[in-house]
């Protein structure tokens, strides 16, 4: 049985809470992982002296269906930077519906709180 204890998320304005399992967090971490790697490659072949634009990276979007859905949404293509990067967050179900955006590095700074709290 997953353990459901809520995972803050702190927006650009605001936080919100959402019911949360370790298993579903571990994925969440693993998602935001690969989309860092992702920004970085973009970095690292737009440094100056680098002949040509960049490889074109594919977006990341990690769904969650729990008490409620979760989406993260990221095109890391149109970002300097991974430490410039936010990403896209919904949070819905039957009766309301959130969007908005976060800073990539703070929601991974979440997440790993989370889990370090989930033991």
């Amino acid at each position: 049985m997953s353990h459901l204890s809520p995972l803050k998320l702190n927006l650009t304005e605001g936080s919100v809470s959402l019911s949360f399992t370790p298993e579903a967090a571990r994925d969440l971490q693993a998602a935001l992982s690969t989309l860092m790697s992702r920004l970085k490659t973009i970095a690292a072949q737009a440094t100056p002296g680098t002949p040509g634009r960049p490889n074109p990276q594919e977006p990341i979007e990690y769904r969650h269906t729990g008490d409620v859905f979760l989406e993260i949404f990221c095109n890391p293509n149109i970002w300097p930077s991974p430490f410039a990067a936010k990403v896209l967050i919904t949070i819905r179900d039957e009766r309301i519906r959130l969007t908005t955006e976060a800073e990539l590095s703070r929601v991974i700074e979440d997440v790993n709180f989370y889990l370090e709290q989930a033991g």
